[in-house]
């Protein structure tokens, strides 16, 4: 595939390049005749970084400013499950260190990678998120899943309040939350519905595709793999 909205000899950042969607992320960018490089970002790359060490983003922002700007920005990371935990199926689930721990990867790193990369950002160029249909509060149909819907709330405020005050100074600069449906991946595999799932590649083109038809007046807003707006 080939963008067309960064222009020629664009770079990109991807942020959670070892997973599913920032591995699929990175190749689909790398076939990109119109891509220059692609930088990638994880806790086993140069620099590191790891959300749940707020020092570390930071430190991998400064490493990176030098490198500056970046016409796209993907932050391709998530937990929903880890060792010791799954999603809540009740109220009588919730564990507080879990949701400490859920939290600090998507909403309160993500939160400090709007900080520090925001200024990395070419002032016309995008910035998306990987947020989930899950946290849409309007479309909340089933309950259950307390920690991960709430942490991807939150996560979508932050990027939709990071939006407006960027917007001031960087007026065509793009920030979008993105929902890539049921993936194919460590994160979806436990769960009913995983049968359905899409490959990696498939949903990373999708959305791709979403962030490179988007404009400036969609700044802050919520959209799928589609291209369908999410409610809140």
């Amino acid at each position: 595939m080939q963008l067309t909205s960064f222009g020629d000899d664009y770079r990109a950042l991807v942020i959670g390049s070892s997973g599913a969607l920032g591995g699929a992320f990175c190749q689909l960018l790398r076939s990109d005749p119109a891509c220059a490089e692609v930088v990638e970002l994880g806790r086993r790359t140069t620099p590191g970084m790891d959300l749940q060490e707020p020092e570390s983003i930071a430190a991998a922002a400064e490493a990176l400013a030098g490198a500056a700007p970046f016409q796209l920005m993907l932050l391709a990371t998530g937990v929903l499950h880890g060792p010791g935990f799954q999603p809540e199926k009740s109220l009588a689930a919730l564990d507080a260190d879990v949701l400490q721990q859920v939290f600090q990867v998507n909403s309160i790193g993500p939160a400090l990678v709007l900080r520090h990369f925001l200024p990395l950002l070419d002032p016309g160029g995008a910035l998306a998120v990987l947020s989930a249909r899950v946290g849409s509060i309007a479309d909340n149909r089933l309950g259950g899943w307390y920690a991960y819907r709430a942490s991807k709330a939150a996560l979508n405020m932050l990027l939709k309040t990071a939006a407006i005050e960027h917007a001031r100074k960087h007026p065509q600069a793009r920030l979008l939350c993105l929902h890539p449906g049921t993936v194919i991946s460590p994160l979806s595999q436990p769960f009913r519905g995983a049968a359905a799932a899409r490959p990696a590649r498939q949903a990373a083109a999708e959305l791709l595709t979403v962030v490179d038809n988007s404009t400036a007046a969609e700044s802050g807003h919520f959209y799928a793999y589609d291209g369908q707006a999410v409610p809140w």
